[in-house]
């Protein structure tokens, strides 16, 4: 079977962790200098995550929060973007085209874009105003920033606490959640490999994480096909394309969304022979307050399907490396 490097993944989780103390800093800094919007700026991948960010402040901040695509943006453009807008971005690889013409267009109206960049010495490295370089974990990057906006909001009064709790077990629920569903994960594979299309159903902060599995992690990485769809929108369409073998995953979190994808779940029992479910509440969270589940459910749930993936490429043969188009022929 497939190696789990323990060391390696609990160091990733406590790299991007280590970075908060940082990520404080500089938004203070621009928090008593003024903010009037922010903007979670993605394409791809990244705009997935921004989705998440989105949908965790909205809950709970009445500060005007938006989420923008970056290819749209260059189109369309959008007029809340100023000089006291905060644009919040990420790219692993710093050089990802649509971004660094979005963030040339961002610097027209003097706005501050604040950038977790994975490369050094790449465009967007050397273009943000604010960089922060440690890859990965980008779900987390994004909501320290988001949380740390809400504290100062003065709406996220747990701020202390949640993060005390998140340096001193985050890192290592992550990877106990990893190596408890490695089985699961092989079997989980085996069982969907050959799935001829794949549906999968998410809600709250599990959905931008949804689409983003979605499409970049079985399309992109495994080339398989598949949709994603808002559990809330499964019952306006998609529910007459199901039968007793349409193969279907549902991501269930533990926030304000839950009875959204549980409704999806019990109608599934009710018709579908194929479908699977996997609930962050089934993930324990050693040394985090039941209060802070919500916050986390994404999280442990991107632990499992991780090692999905690491799975699917074992079985399959086929490096999530490997790319026929992206980033090899022009586009």
């Amino acid at each position: 079977m497939y190696k789990f490097n323990e060391e390696e993944v609990l160091q990733t989780y406590a790299n991007g962790i280590q970075l908060r103390p940082l990520i404080e800093e500089k938004l203070d800094a621009l928090w008593k200098k003024g903010i009037s919007n922010i903007c979670f700026m993605g394409i791809g991948g990244t705009y997935a995550s921004s989705l998440q960010a989105y949908v965790h402040m909205k809950e709970k901040s009445a500060l005007e929060v938006f989420v923008e695509n970056a290819a749209e943006y260059l189109a369309t453009g959008n007029k809340r973007i100023n000089e006291k807008t905060l644009v919040i971005i990420s790219s692993v690889t710093g050089t990802t085209s649509e971004m660094i013409d979005a963030v040339n267009k961002v610097h027209e109206v003097k706005a501050t874009v604040l950038g977790f960049i994975d490369t050094k010495d790449t465009p967007l490295y050397k273009m943000v105003d604010i960089c922060f370089c440690s890859p990965k974990n980008e779900q987390l990057k994004f909501f320290m920033v988001a949380d740390r906006l809400m504290f100062h909001e003065g709406v996220f009064e747990e701020y202390q606490d949640y993060y005390s709790q998140v340096d001193a077990h985050f890192a290592r629920v992550m990877v106990e959640a990893e190596k408890a569903h490695d089985q699961f994960a092989y079997e989980y594979a085996k069982r969907h490999i050959h799935d001829k299309m794949h549906y999968f159903l998410g809600a709250g902060a599990m959905y931008g994480a949804t689409y983003s599995y979605a499409m970049c992690y079985w399309e992109e990485m495994h080339w398989m096909r598949t949709k994603s769809i808002h559990a809330a929108e499964f019952f306006h369409g998609m529910l007459e394309i199901i039968d007793e073998e349409t193969p279907v995953t549902v991501f269930v979190t533990e926030d304000s969304q839950r009875e959204i994808a549980l409704r999806a779940v019990r109608f599934l029992d009710k018709i579908n022979k194929n479908h699977e479910v996997i609930d962050s509440k089934n993930i324990p969270a050693e040394g985090f307050s039941e209060k802070y589940r919500g916050y986390l459910s994404h999280h442990l749930i991107h632990a499992v399907t991780n090692r999905i993936d690491a799975a699917l490429e074992e079985i399959s043969g086929h490096d999530m490396d490997l790319r026929r188009y992206y980033r090899k022929v022009e586009y």
